[in-house]
Formats: C-alpha cells, structure tokens, sequence
C-alpha cells in the first residue's frame, strides 16, 4: 500500500470516526485552507485554479448553511453572516480582487477559531464530569 493510500484511510478514518463537532471544525479548517489557496492563485493569476478553490470554499459554507437549525436562535444570526461570507466570496471571484477573499477568510477564521474553543470547553466539562463519576 502506497504512502497515499495510507492517508487517504487514516483521513476517511477520521471523517468516519468524528463527532459532529469536530467534523464542523474540519469544515471550517478546509474553507480557510481553500480561501487561503484561491488568494495564492489570484496572486498568481492562475484563475482557473482559484475559481476552483472559490467553488469549494462557497460549498463548505453552503454545507455549514443547510446544517443550522432554523428553531435554535443563534443559527438565525448564523445564516446572514454565512450569506454576507459567500456574497464575498462571489465578489472576490468574478472582479479577481483579494480583498473581499480576505474579509471572507476573516469571518470564517474567527468561527473557526470560537468552534475550536467551544469543543475545548466541552471536552474539559465532560472530562470533569467523568472524573467525578
């Protein structure tokens, strides 16, 4: 077995074996990584290229859309800024400019960022209450 294969099952494995929370997190880490790259791409006027990594980071947002729960509260606040991030995004695309790429990354490294904290809190609270079981 190749050295690829071998990472393609360990990432499967890891999809597989995540929990909601983390596989939002692995969601937020790949839009950063394709925003980052469609803004190296435009640099590099390879246009096609970062058309792709646009398109990809615009799903990943849609995904994270379709995921809110439209009876929770904070998913009411969610859904505007996920919209204002892919108008952004569509700007950033179809004038080849980086800066709304940069506010959209912005945005999405910020949630990212709370994600990660939320997951730790979690962990350190069912940790706590595990200890004292």
């Amino acid at each position: 077995m190749s050295v690829n294969k071998h990472y393609q099952a360990y990432q499967d494995n890891s999809v597989n074996t995540a929990s909601g929370g983390e596989l939002t997190l692995m969601l937020y880490n790949g839009c950063v990584k394709f925003i980052k790259q469609a803004m190296k791409d435009l640099e590099n006027k390879n246009f096609e290229a970062k058309n792709t990594n646009i398109q990809k980071a615009q799903n990943i947002i849609r995904e994270l859309m379709v995921t809110l729960d439209p009876e929770v509260e904070i998913s009411k606040q969610f859904m505007p800024l996920y919209e204002y991030i892919l108008h952004q995004l569509k700007e950033g695309n179809v004038k080849n400019e980086k800066a709304p790429l940069e506010d959209a990354l912005g945005f999405v490294v910020e949630f990212r960022d709370t994600w990660k904290q939320v997951i730790k809190q979690t962990r350190q609270t069912q940790y706590a209450q595990g200890a004292r079981v």
